[in-house]
């Protein structure tokens, strides 16, 4: 960030930038200075939106964050303002130079520690639920009502280290072609969600004649239940998981009350887990941003990027997603990664998108959403620019396929798509423990059995939305520093990770968020 002019009024990026971003409402007529050079507003500039700082003629590109955001539409002159009506988001080629600029850790950090779960594998819950996994959406209601008999009781009472039971249902399970793409992808999903770190222990509830039938998830995935031992191995023969399906119990009130029992018997296993002191390194981070702005890449995206170098320096692994959304802005990424073989994978997954939007007459360039657009967002390259800077500085290690587990140490790209609750949804099948999710305008997701910590871009929507932020990147755009932002998310990201509840925890949020990417045709 080069510097602010007017009293912080407008902030530009780089020194190379034609445009400034709005750090507050610009009246017609201010006037912006940086450096030697000042211009004249022309016309009122909202929050998060773009004024140009010289004149751009038309086809000319328009830079921010030091690269190309999109071509000049119309002859733009300076001081006007830079969006949609003006700004159009041609193809250009981009030079991937694989592995060219691979980074450096960060070095010198002291060491970290969170009160986490030890599971007997090795990786370490933030949580400890019990969870009921529907195999389709025929089981969906019955799945939520043995869920709902947990809620309408205080059973922490004489579990106090449970954190919940909780339904995971969904719109699909059947209709979809055996063993293809999207039942394999729904099975990793729900497989991941099932081993998943913050999961002590589960019931599968399914119909009975499904496609995505019950024996063949265990099967396919190897699913057993977790079995705490005294000496903290994984036992030699872990018992299979409990099955109810609908119709083999008679019906639906008959599954709920067989179901019920089954997970009052898992309880006091789950409650014999207890958080105990874990090397911060332990983390696997997800990183989202939804409902973004035009500040989104100035404030909460790179003070996450702080953060996420802080955990991986850490030896702790953040892992990013939304292909879709990083489109433009991959080459980036590419000359990051450990080796052009990362670096290919990652292109490999933008080739098929292309490919894939256009199928259904698709393109990824018209990508932002109404809500982005208000907030200031005018083409997938801007946003994309603004979302990457949430992968921090450090290297790319390795791109992973949708719900796939996430290796570790260090930065990890999974494909999903740009739609927060898919893409969610495949970043916790993953592995991650936490979710940091940056907004501008306001999104409340929240997705159990991890918690979900939301990060504003400006003060007056944290202001207006407290009950659902759990923290302000707003400063600074007052002149807090970019550093001092991410290490106080660092921060609460081990508070966290320790137990302390986030907002949307605290409301309820979680369950309905929970939503496969389908990719194929339904049958």
């Amino acid at each position: 960030m080069a510097n602010a002019a007017g009293a912080a009024q407008a902030v530009l990026l780089r020194d190379d930038d034609n445009v400034a971003v709005a750090a507050r409402p610009i009246p017609a007529g201010s006037r912006l200075s940086f450096g030697p050079e000042s211009v004249e507003v022309r016309e009122p500039i909202a929050l998060g939106h773009k004024v140009a700082l010289a004149a751009i003629a038309p086809g000319e590109p328009v830079r921010k964050y030091g690269q190309v955001i999109g071509f000049a539409s119309r002859p733009i002159p300076a001081g006007a303002h830079v969006h949609v009506h003006n700004l159009k988001a041609d193809l250009f080629e981009r030079d991937y130079a694989y592995a060219t600029e691979r980074p450096a850790v960060r070095t010198g950090e002291p060491p970290r520690t969170f009160q986490g779960f030890l599971r007997p594998d090795g990786r370490v819950g933030t949580r400890n639920y019990v969870a009921v996994i529907s195999t389709v959406n025929c089981s969906a209601s019955t799945s939520r009502y043995i869920a709902d008999r947990f809620r309408d009781r205080d059973f922490r009472a004489d579990y106090p280290n449970v954190d919940g039971v909780f339904a995971i249902t969904h719109k699909g399970g059947c209709g979809l072609p055996f063993e293809g793409q999207d039942h394999k992808n729904l099975e990793r999903v729900l497989a991941g969600f099932a081993n998943h770190p913050n999961v002590a222990a589960y019931v599968i509830v399914g119909l009975g004649c499904e496609g995505a039938y019950a024996e063949h998830l265990i099967d396919s995935q190897q699913l057993t239940l977790l079995v705490r031992n005294g000496d903290g191995r994984r036992p030699t023969a872990p018992p299979r998981p409990r099955v109810l399906n609908i119709q083999d119990e008679g019906g639906i009130t008959r599954t709920v009350e067989a179901a019920v029992a089954a997970v009052e018997q898992l309880l006091p296993e789950a409650n014999a887990w207890r958080r105990s002191e874990q090397p911060a390194s332990k983390i696997c981070l997800a990183m989202e941003c939804g409902g973004s702005d035009g500040n989104s890449g100035v404030t909460a995206n790179p003070a996450l990027g702080v953060a996420a170098d802080l955990l991986i320096a850490q030896g702790g692994t953040a892992v990013l997603g939304e292909t879709t959304e990083i489109y433009g802005a991959e080459h980036l990424l590419t000359r990051r990664a450990v080796s052009a073989e990362v670096g290919r994978k990652l292109v490999d997954r933008i080739k098929w998108w292309e490919w894939y939007t256009g199928v259904f007459g698709a393109e990824i360039n018209n990508n932002p959403s109404p809500g982005n657009k208000a907030g200031g967002l005018s083409t997938i390259y801007e946003k994309s620019l603004g979302a990457l800077a949430k992968a921090g500085s450090t290297a790319l290690v390795d791109v992973v396929d949708y719900a796939q587990a996430v290796p570790g140490p260090g930065l990890v790209f999974m494909d999903t798509p740009g739609y927060d609750p898919p893409c969610t949804t495949g970043l916790v099948a993953g592995g991650a423990n936490v979710l940091v999710f940056t907004t501008g305008r306001g999104s409340v997701l929240g997705l159990k059995p991890t918690p979900c910590v939301k990060l504003a871009t400006n003060t007056p929507m944290y202001d207006k939305m407290k009950d659902d932020m759990d923290l302000d990147a707003g400063p600074i755009l007052e002149g807090e520093s970019v550093e001092s932002v991410g290490r106080r998310l660092f921060e609460r990201i081990l508070e966290v990770a320790s137990g302390d509840l986030t907002k949307s925890e605290r409301i309820g949020v979680g369950e309905e968020e929970f939503a496969p990417w389908t990719i194929g045709p339904t049958l």
